[in-house]
């Protein structure tokens, strides 16, 4: 019985790890209108992606106190197949701006864009590093 169980859990273990999403981790934005950037830990939300503002840093690059660190930055990002994430929302804390974005993978890089006013305003966030 307790073999039994044992292989129940290691197939269990192994079918969760096999679904990992490939953009979820730890992501460097790039920098905002401040200068300053983030790490985003993006990880699963239920059939979606989702990434959390984990850590903020000055111009500089020495890390600093922010009142958004841990605030939803990217949220209910679809992914679509073929290192595309569609239909999510993504915050600008340096514009207090929500967009309707989508996200593009390819190897370590994570390019997020979005827009306002139904595709007239639009901001492409850049290319966003794997932070390893």
């Amino acid at each position: 019985m307790t073999r039994l169980l044992l292989t129940a859990a290691v197939t269990l273990l192994a079918a969760g790890a096999a679904q990992a999403d490939p953009a979820d981790g730890l992501w460097k934005t790039k920098p905002d209108d401040n200068g300053h950037f983030g790490y985003i830990q993006m990880a699963p939300c239920g059939e979606k992606l989702c990434g959390t503002l984990v850590k903020s840093f000055d111009k500089d690059g020495k890390p600093m106190k922010s009142d958004n660190i841990g605030k939803q930055i990217v949220w209910d990002m679809v992914p679509e197949g073929d290192g595309r994430y569609d239909k999510g929302k993504v915050w600008a804390p340096d514009r207090d701006q929500t967009y309707s974005a989508h996200m593009v993978l390819a190897g370590d890089s994570l390019t997020v864009a979005g827009c306002i006013l139904g595709g007239l305003i639009c901001r492409n966030g850049g290319a966003w590093t794997r932070v390893k």
